[in-house]
């Protein structure tokens, strides 16, 4: 699975901790292994410019979405082959998640809880977005945000438990309020 961050932001991020988290998201959901996700940490223009350009809403955001490929969620019960050839299925661009950290910094100082955490649920919130999950009404909202906290749960559970968190591939390659984004992807579907 390539997971590649860059932090173009400005803030102090720790991008393995970020990578290692996506890929406990990603391995969780059953993600074919040799799927490839961006994370990219902008700072408040860049994603103010994103945010008018493809939500036109002004301002910036916490976090933004940008699905690629449309995959196949294997039903529940069900698991990926990870030993098939079918093209379908493997080398499939998930997309991009893009973060403010100085946005959610705000939120968390507002939430009284820890930035990492709060970046943890943002990067969290956008992979559930490109994998095609969405808030809009009240069962989706229900259902996303329920394996949202589920995510985060076992996530913790595992940094508590001591558990060593390796890095995604190695090493990056690069170097609204509390409890969700509210934010919907740019293309509308997450």
């Amino acid at each position: 699975m390539s997971i590649e961050i860059a932090n173009e932001s400005g803030v102090e991020v720790d991008e393995s901790l970020l990578a290692a988290l996506a890929r406990h998201v990603l391995d969780d959901m059953r993600v074919h292994p040799l799927a490839e996700l961006s994370v990219l940490l902008v700072d408040e223009p860049a994603m103010t410019e994103l945010h008018v350009r493809w939500m036109g809403e002004e301002g910036p955001t916490d976090v933004l979405a940008f699905p690629m490929d449309e995959l196949r969620l294997p039903q529940p019960g069900g698991h990926f082959d990870q030993g098939s050839s079918d093209a379908e299925t493997a080398d499939v661009l998930l997309g991009d998640v893009v973060i403010c950290p100085q946005v959610a910094a705000a939120q968390a100082a507002e939430a009284d809880q820890d930035v990492q955490d709060e970046i943890d649920l943002l990067c969290t919130h956008g992979i559930l977005h490109l994998l095609g999950y969405d808030h809009a009404e009240p069962e989706e909202h229900a259902t996303m945000f329920g394996l949202q906290d589920r995510l985060l749960a076992s996530w913790r559970a595992q940094r508590q438990a001591g558990a060593s968190v390796p890095p995604a591939g190695g090493r990056p390659e690069s170097g609204n309020g509390p409890g969700g984004s509210g934010q919907e992807a740019p293309d509308g579907t997450g």
